[in-house]
């Protein structure tokens, strides 16, 4: 019986590489370039953060224009989430997260923007604008001053009023 399965996996080994071998050849290598442009993600620490800079003026006109149809005036919610105000999230457990409330760094404010905002056209925005719609949240909700200008900086050193509320899951891999 070894025998036979040994001859099983030889056979499956050659099997494979002939099945290898006969690929269409499709496809192409992927360029740093490529790999660039979708590597956009900003870490807690504000690596990886992109050159540019906002406003909390230029972020309101860009939210009146492109969140608060989702979003609600000011933040205060919509047919989507709330992200300015809240009450403390130690008074109950289904208190609303909001940006202000619950949200651990700034950072992950301006990557979430970036990335997914607005709906249904993300990865629309530039650059400035991310940080005048990351410096508009962070004021509404009281976190930095309306004057405060967000780039890449300042914005690693916003303290968000939750970020000691999370539990690090490998404390020995920091």
């Amino acid at each position: 019986m070894p025998t036979r399965n040994f001859l099983l996996a030889l056979f499956l080994a050659f099997a494979a590489g002939a099945v290898f071998a006969d690929s269409p050849n499709l496809g192409q290598a992927i360029s740093e370039a490529d790999i660039k442009a979708w590597d956009i993600s900003v870490l807690p620490d504000g690596s990886n953060l992109p050159p540019g800079s906002g406003s909390f003026a230029l972020g309101a006109r860009l939210y009146a224009e492109k969140c608060a149809g989702c979003h609600g005036p000011g933040g205060k919610g919509g047919v989507n989430n709330q992200l300015v105000g809240g009450e403390p999230l130690n008074s109950r457990i289904e208190a609303t997260k909001t940006i202000g409330n619950f949200w651990q760094q700034a950072t992950s404010v301006f990557d979430y923007i970036r990335r997914a905002m607005p709906w249904p056209n993300p990865r629309s925005l530039t650059d400035d604008e991310v940080y005048s719609l990351t410096a508009y949240l962070l004021a509404m909700n009281k976190i930095i001053a309306e004057q405060d200008v967000m780039n890449a900086q300042t914005l690693p050193k916003v303290r968000m009023p939750n970020r000691d509320g999370f539990i690090i899951r490998f404390p020995e891999k920091i």
